[in-house]
């Protein structure tokens, strides 16, 4: 959030990637909207001035499917992103990532800054944020899978909420192909072409985790976007990419991982 620290961070780079992000999963998100709204773009203005004051080469400005309205499209087509308000439980971060995208436009228009702008769908993978307090929906559905203290792997809302899930390897190459190859400030969305349910992936979840736990549903919390699928159009005709990586192999390698790091029968933290 320091412009001088930023200036100093950016200081003869040649390519940077603004991945920096304050941001969590609906419930996180519905009850911090100011604050979020307010660090992304304290963050993202102190960056991209330090990336105009050092002469960046290209910058890559990583937004977020949390633009789009809640009864968008779908497939979601990039030109959907500025139209109505972000989806309700996420509005703060929709909004913010909606200026950094309209900011970075501007910047390139009228300092002739060469930026790229990617909008991911929902990424996880081994490392992921698996704090009760924040995390995303994969790593929370991981860690009740494994919680000794629930009885069953309990889902927010219906469970008839669909997502394109994009495991971090896929995300990690879009990234770069996006950043090298992008000659404008348009977005490009990234994401995998499938739609998943949540309810869909809590029972891949709850198999590949062994843990035999019944999936159950409580449609009085929220559970977000009604359907999320992200239109690959542009990001397979300008950048040659598809996702590699199934989410059942992706979710396999994320339940390994946590076993490795969080449970202690098994040598973990």
């Amino acid at each position: 959030r320091d412009a001088g620290v930023a200036r100093a961070a950016l200081k003869s780079a040649d390519v940077v990637i603004a991945l920096a992000a304050t941001v969590g999963g609906i419930e996180y998100n519905s009850a911090h909207h100011a604050s979020i709204f307010r660090d992304n773009m304290t963050t993202f203005l102190a960056t991209l001035e330090a990336a105009r004051e050092e002469s960046v080469a290209r910058l890559l400005v990583v937004s977020s499917a949390c633009v789009y309205p809640r009864h968008c499209r779908i497939p979601t087509p990039e030109s959907e992103g500025f139209r109505d308000r972000p989806e309700p439980t996420n509005e703060g971060y929709g909004w913010a990532k909606r200026m950094e995208e309209y900011l970075a436009g501007a910047f390139s228009r009228e300092y002739g800054l060469s930026i790229a702008v990617a909008r991911p769908y929902n990424a996880y993978g081994p490392r992921d944020n698996f704090d009760p307090r924040s995390s995303h929906i994969i790593p929370a559905l991981i860690r009740k899978a494994f919680d000794p203290d629930e009885e069953t792997l309990l889902v927010w809302g219906s469970g008839r909420q669909s997502r394109s899930f994009l495991y971090v390897t896929d995300f990690a190459d879009a990234l770069l192909r996006i950043c090298e190859r992008a000659r404008d400030a348009e977005p490009t969305n990234v994401g995998a072409d499938e739609e998943t349910t949540i309810a869909e992936t809590a029972e891949l979840i709850a198999g590949l985790s062994g843990t035999g736990k019944r999936i159950a549903f409580d449609p009085d919390r929220p559970e977000g976007q009604p359907r999320r699928r992200c239109d690959t159009t542009r990001l397979e005709r300008l950048f040659d990419f598809r996702t590699r990586v199934a989410l059942r192999d992706g979710l396999a390698a994320t339940i390994d991982y946590y076993r490795r790091e969080f449970l202690p029968e098994r040598g973990g933290r």
